[in-house]
């Protein structure tokens, strides 16, 4: 496995998650539609971290999809051929704006959704929508439940997940993103109102 880690997207989910690799070791590439906004990420995770091309073949055999899901299909659009063969991790959360529900169709998830745009190749995967960046940026071991198709690529995402100190918990199949979702969007609705901070962790109490 490569030990680069391609993140496309220079938000504040980028910017967590970049922290997180690049404390595992890893190599960043950061390409984003505002180059500005990935040159200055780059600066502030170091010296493993540099700017890619954006649309670009990714130099990483991982790919991290960290932009909002309104802007997801059209990224993917634009790498097109580029992504295949590679695992592309979607992050986002397809929900409304006035966090009431999802904007995905009926049966679908976000991930399924934004996977139709992937080359034939690609190993689509639902993760970290269910951990807060700035809860990921903290450095604890977390659980990062995941959802995708084939042995191999679990596996993979496993190994990845474990290697940034977080306990990967593997959820099912692609189908079970839309559990995942709406589990990212309980979050959200909890710390609005029954925890009254963003500061908290879906955790599994396995005995």
């Amino acid at each position: 496995m490569s030990t680069t880690i391609s993140i496309i997207g220079a938000g504040n989910m980028a910017a967590a998650l970049g922290g997180r690799i690049a404390k595992a070791g890893y190599d960043i590439e950061l390409a984003s539609r505002d180059p500005a906004k990935a040159q200055a990420l780059a600066g502030r995770l170091g010296a493993g971290a540099r700017m890619g091309s954006y649309g670009a073949a990714p130099a990483g055999d991982i790919v991290i999809l960290a932009v909002p899901y309104g802007g997801a299909a059209a990224a993917v659009a634009d790498y097109g051929d580029a992504l295949g063969g590679k695992v592309v991790i979607d992050v986002t959360n397809p929900v409304s704006s006035d966090l009431t529900g999802m904007v995905t169709p009926h049966g679908s998830s976000g991930v399924q959704e934004i996977a139709k745009g992937l080359p034939a190749s690609a190993h689509a995967v639902k993760a970290f929508n269910t951990i807060f960046g700035h809860v990921l940026a903290k450095g604890e071991r977390l659980d990062a439940f995941f959802a995708t198709d084939d042995a191999e690529t679990k596996a993979r995402v496993a190994t990845f997940l474990d290697s940034l100190g977080l306990r990967p918990l593997d959820v099912g199949g692609l189908q079970m993103a839309q559990a995942l979702e709406s589990l990212g969007l309980m979050m959200i609705s909890l710390a609005r109102n029954g925890a009254g901070t963003f500061d908290l962790a879906m955790k599994a109490d396995i005995g």
